[in-house]
């Protein structure tokens, strides 16, 4: 076999983190007795979000001021005052609660898990990815899930992976394939790691960057095909 280790993102990738994001907004939101429109408070909150994690990704803002930031500017943008910090308690409560895995994330696992060794290296949060995905139904297959906040390091920063490999205990890059849906956090990471990539990309967006994985699927379970060859 040409590859030993596979490295997964866990977040759109192996996990539905819209459904589980729609979830906890949605319940923060009653909490704070805001009347909730789906169609317009989650979407601005959606774009602040996607935001703010491209500044962390670039090394623009901490983890750390990151978790309460989006709602201090989301409060800001919908023009409606609550403390942002009690918010932001409340929703990393209600997502820690919300663990999704897509359909073909069990079977997909279950099969690679007999021939492979599996990590995770996910950009989160500590308290919220340990109830998510470390006491997931799938958590089980794999050595090790590496969460950025815990070990101070986040992707696409090679030391992230570096520090995977480190914890299974396995040296040989040319054995590994990283695998995620970000081209800016997983893609981006494994290429400054030197280790082939798998963008996964549901979605047929086209690739406008610099950034080339080894290889691109539209359907995860196309890996098997990909680690045939």
């Amino acid at each position: 076999m040409k590859y030993e280790v596979i490295i997964f993102d866990a977040d759109e990738t192996l996990f539905d983190f819209k459904k589980s994001e729609r979830d906890a907004f949605k319940n923060a939101i009653l909490e704070f007795d805001i009347e909730y429109d789906e169609n317009h408070h989650l979407k601005i909150y959606q774009d602040i979000n996607t935001a703010i994690w491209k500044e962390f990704e670039q090394g623009l803002i901490t983890q750390e001021k990151l978790k309460v930031e989006r709602f201090k500017r989301l409060s800001y943008q919908l023009n409606i005052r609550f403390d942002e910090v009690e918010f932001a308690k409340s929703y990393m409560k209600h997502l820690a609660n919300a663990s999704f895995l897509y359909d073909y994330s069990i079977p997909l696992v279950e099969s690679l898990y007999k021939d492979y060794r599996l990590s995770i290296v996910t950009n989160g949060l500590k308290n919220v990815q340990d109830k998510r995905i470390r006491k997931s139904t799938i958590a089980k297959y794999f050595e090790d899930i590496v969460v950025s906040e815990e070990v101070r390091v986040s992707k696409p920063n090679p030391e992230i992976f570096e520090l995977a490999l480190s914890n299974i205990n396995h040296t040989d890059k040319s054995k590994v394939l990283i695998v995620g849906d970000s081209l800016t956090s997983d893609i981006k990471g494994g290429i400054n790691s030197g280790i082939d990539t798998c963008w996964f990309n549901p979605k047929k967006a086209v690739n406008n960057t610099e950034i080339k994985p080894t290889y691109e699927v539209t359907d995860l379970m196309e890996l098997n095909a990909i680690l045939k060859r």
